[in-house]
């Protein structure tokens, strides 16, 4: 294996499965996807169907046990409402906090399993999708800038400078992603981004507002949308 993809089945991991299939192939590729206790399996079905898509393997871990302690509202163990408005409208009320939906120190966990899965596979390289606006604000420190530089310097170090850390996305917004996203015929209808584990998205949390005006801004109606 060349490359390991961490995968949620969501917008962003989706498109960084289709580049790292059309740079190393899908014989090359393998796609990690993280049970964490979230309230609903919809992302996990959907990783299923975008892997079967891509033709490439795919690997699932339980951390589930990790995160009994938060309070996060997307998991399972929490009574706390997901937010049914815009991560901008969110932090509003954080005092510079991340959002409720911030699963702590997710994607440092999440990077850091995937290079053992990765080393143990030979593969050298690990994509992820963070970008900019998920970092804005605060809102999810995990994918800022800095966080992605110190951990990619920590697990090319600590690979013995057999593995990086990709993400092509870390500095772009989610609308150059579907961009980028389109031209790669990424098959959007079969992803899924609500936090609300509904037949069909919600369309008012933070992540079905930002993924709606994603593909606004490229002319088109997300497929997810068309297809319910």
């Amino acid at each position: 294996m060349k490359a390991l993809v961490l995968f949620s089945g969501g917008v962003d991991s989706s498109t960084c499965l289709a580049i790292a299939v059309e740079k190393y192939g899908a014989d090359e590729v393998m796609c990690l996807s993280v049970s964490y206790g979230q309230k609903h399996s919809k992302e996990l079905e959907s990783a299923k169907a975008v892997a079967a898509h891509y033709g490439v393997e795919l690997k699932t871990l339980d951390l589930s046990q990790i995160f009994e302690g938060s309070d996060c509202s997307l998991l399972q163990g929490s009574d706390k409402e997901i937010p049914l408005e815009s991560y901008g409208e969110q932090l509003k009320k954080t005092d510079g906090a991340p959002v409720s939906t911030y699963v702590p120190f997710r994607n440092g966990l999440f990077l850091s399993c995937a290079a053992s899965v990765a080393l143990s596979y030979g593969c050298e390289e690990i994509f992820y999708g963070a970008h900019s606006d998920d970092a804005a604000g605060n809102a999810y420190p995990d994918c800022s800038q800095d966080f992605n530089d110190s951990i990619n310097s920590a697990i090319y170090l600590g690979s013995g400078k057999q593995l990086r850390v990709t993400a092509p996305f870390i500095g772009m917004n989610k609308a150059q992603v579907v961009k980028r996203g389109l031209a790669l015929k990424v098959p959007y209808e079969l992803t899924w981004s609500c936090y609300s584990g509904l037949d069909k998205p919600c369309g008012v949390c933070g992540t079905c507002r930002d993924r709606s005006a994603a593909f606004e801004a490229n002319g088109v109606t997300d497929p997810l949308i068309k297809r319910n």
